[in-house]
């Protein structure tokens, strides 16, 4: 199976990846910024270190699947040996490290991934968890995931976020994973096409699916977002649906990773 049986044909490498940089970057220049690294975050048990520490971690991972494929088979075993401790405990090891190399680590991992993402020929596949991927889906989840755990940490400073045209991706995502959503809750995979209708950050009309559609999902991009990352609940979102399939997919919507 590769990239999930996604139709990533819509992922414009060349666009997608200077938004990967600069989603790193934002949330580097917040984390910088703050000397105490051990605030909690939303995630329970999570500090903004176990945070970065989580997103270094899956920088490296990455790394191993492209140049080094054969490797991988030990991080799934590793992954495979803790179960769903997995990310508690591998977030913890890289945030008991000091608040500078693990920085440092971070900010690298994070360049030579997206070097290695653009200069992976577009139909190579390389490994990874339950799947085998492309860097047309890598480049627009490694986003999602710097986006996702930023908004935690915005959210444990209290700081405003602009939202940016850069949730384009992290909302394509949602939407091309909606029967995996299905999936990981045992229901169903409905049948019929849905239509997804989003306002973007600068008023943009962001739309998936056929306009006659009869399950339809309407509101702000920013939260569909916030939902499908499950960083919100739904009755905290401005999202509206029409029809049960789509009432149901707000209920369990999550990117499929």
């Amino acid at each position: 199976m590769l990239d999930y049986g996604l139709d990533m044909s819509g992922v414009e490498r060349d666009l997608a990846l200077p938004d990967l940089v600069a989603e790193g970057d934002e949330l580097d220049a917040l984390v910088t910024a703050q000397t105490d690294w051990s605030e909690p975050t939303p995630a329970a048990g999570w500090t903004i270190a176990h945070q970065i520490a989580h997103l270094a971690s899956a920088d490296a991972n990455v790394l191993i699947a492209i140049r080094t494929p054969e490797a991988f088979d030990a991080v799934l075993k590793q992954a495979e040996a803790a179960g769903s401790q997995y990310a508690d405990l591998d977030a913890a090891a890289g945030a008991a490290e000091p608040r500078s190399v693990l920085l440092e680590r971070w900010r690298s991992g994070r360049t030579e991934v997206a070097a290695a993402l653009r200069d992976v020929p577009p139909g190579h596949g390389f490994p990874w968890y339950g799947s085998q991927l492309t860097a047309a889906l890598m480049v627009p989840l490694r986003l999602m995931e710097t986006w996702a755990h930023g908004q935690d940490i915005f959210d444990a400073l209290g700081v405003s976020r602009r939202p940016t045209s850069r949730l384009r991706h992290v909302a394509s995502l949602g939407v091309i994973g909606r029967e995996l959503s299905f999936y990981a809750a045992q229901l169903p995979t409905p049948a019929e096409p849905f239509r997804i209708e989003l306002t973007g950050p600068d008023g943009q009309a962001w739309a998936w699916g056929p306009e006659d559609a009869e399950q339809r999902v309407r509101g702000s991009a920013l939260d569909f977002c916030l939902r499908v990352t499950q960083r919100r609940s739904r009755p905290e979102t401005d999202l509206t649906a029409v029809g049960e399939d789509a009432q149901k997919w707000l209920d369990i919507a999550r990117v499929f990773l």
